[in-house]
């Protein structure tokens, strides 16, 4: 009997173990933010986790206002050439994926939404937003439909339609989108999605076709790095802006005050960061002009007491620099007006109130030393004819005078020769 139960207690346990490596997994990740290079990376990231872990799906969940053109075509690379498919479900509701989100959510192997969400303004703008000419407006917009096409068609979707997102920005709810071929599903939740995935069969980029079997499976959430974190932080153009003017002051403050260390250090740091932030963005660097100009003209208010006006210009320099650093596609991806305000009016006024401390501490006589008893008024404590003694600032001292000074009077220090004072009546 021992033998028996020993025998069914292993086969057990070997039917537990084909159970579990026979499970489904799904590695899954969410994109909320705008797309650029971190986004690029976490996703890449997630495509090559899965294919390690032999995962049977990448689910990303999207919700995007849109982003840089170069990232999106990273990104959709990628999803493309993955050896596993990628789902791509934009939630939850009331989500959006917009312009470079609606271009990454036609690229899926499975495109979702979740109740209540849209899609669709994929419209190319110029960097900045300005208005492009005509012919470069064409040539723009048949590139981009070019893409789109590319990828849409073999996915079997509507590529009229998604081309229509391109040439004329227009979106689409999750249910217009489903109706009109544009995604395959719209579900509730995760686990809906994964029941309605489980029973169709996919047709992947390269033409294999494959089914899932989704229900139940394990789901491993990735998280970013930390470096990816920190990054996809610094990436936000106000942050950026922000660190750059905090170390910009932090610079100012060692540079008034040498040998303070901390401010240059914290300077050296924030600088750095915002640089290597900005560089990973679309960045004006004849912005950091006006940036550099808006400090002159504080240094100068301080120097000059303009009443204000050479501030007022340092506060309008740094604003407009802080507008046209960056040269995104999109609102989100450039700094903000009222940011841009919220740093350069309290900077301006620091920098000025520092700098007025440190020129009125130069001109200061000086109050100590051998400097410092120049000028002093004493008394004679006896006749100085040319020589006797004065009291001075508390002290006694032996003196002498060009001229006669009588007992008593008071005498005005001009010179200090060792330990003693050259004096002459008041």
């Amino acid at each position: 009997m021992s033998r028996t139960r020993t025998v069914l207690c292993c086969l057990v346990v070997v039917l537990l173990a084909s159970t579990t490596a026979f499970a489904s997994s799904v590695v899954k990740i969410r994109v909320d933010d705008t797309i650029q290079p971190i986004s690029a990376e976490y996703i890449d990231r997630a495509i090559e986790q899965a294919r390690q872990t032999n995962a049977d799906a990448v689910l990303i969940e999207l919700r995007t206002p849109g982003g840089l053109v170069d990232s999106t075509r990273e990104i959709i690379e990628k999803i493309l050439n993955s050896p596993v498919p990628v789902i791509v479900y934009v939630a939850p509701t009331g989500a959006n994926a917009a312009s470079a989100g609606f271009f990454i959510l036609e690229s899926a192997d499975i495109a979702a939404m979740a109740p209540g969400t849209n899609t669709g303004a994929a419209h190319p703008v110029t960097l900045g937003g300005e208005k492009m000419d005509d012919v470069m407006k064409t040539k723009v917009e048949n590139d981009s439909a070019a893409f789109m096409r590319s990828f849409v068609g073999p996915r079997g979707r509507n590529v009229q339609l998604a081309e229509s997102a391109v040439r004329e920005s227009k979106s689409w709810t999750d249910q217009e989108a489903l109706q009109q071929h544009l995604i395959d599903i719209v579900a509730k939740d995760q686990d809906d999605l994964f029941k309605q995935i489980s029973s169709r069969t996919i047709k992947r980029f390269d033409g294999k076709q494959v089914k899932l079997d989704l229900v139940g499976a394990k789901v491993d959430e990735m998280p970013m790095t930390l470096r990816q974190r920190i990054l996809d932080f610094l990436l936000d153009p106000n942050i950026a802006f922000l660190v750059l003017a905090v170390g910009a002051l932090a610079l100012y403050a060692e540079f008034n005050h040498p040998g303070a260390i901390v401010p240059g250090v914290v300077g050296v740091i924030f600088i750095l960061l915002a640089l290597f932030a900005l560089n990973l963005l679309p960045t004006r660097y004849a912005a950091f002009t006006l940036i550099m100009a808006a400090f002159v003209l504080f240094v100068l208010e301080a120097k000059f007491a303009t009443h204000g006006i050479l501030g007022l210009g340092g506060i309008a320099c740094l604003t407009l620099g802080g507008l046209l650093l960056v040269d995104g596609p999109i609102p989100e991806m450039r700094v903000n007006l009222w940011v841009a305000l919220g740093v350069s009016v309290p900077l301006g006024a620091i920098t000025v109130f520092l700098m007025s401390i440190a020129l009125r501490a130069r001109r200061n006589k000086v109050v100590t030393g051998e400097q410092g008893m120049i000028g002093a008024v004493g008394e004679a404590r006896t006749d100085i004819d040319p020589e006797g003694k004065v009291f001075v600032l508390g002290e006694l001292w032996n003196a002498h005078a060009p001229s006669r000074v009588g007992i008593g009077d008071h005498v005005v220090v001009r010179k200090v020769e060792g330990l003693a004072l050259e004096v002459e009546k008041k």
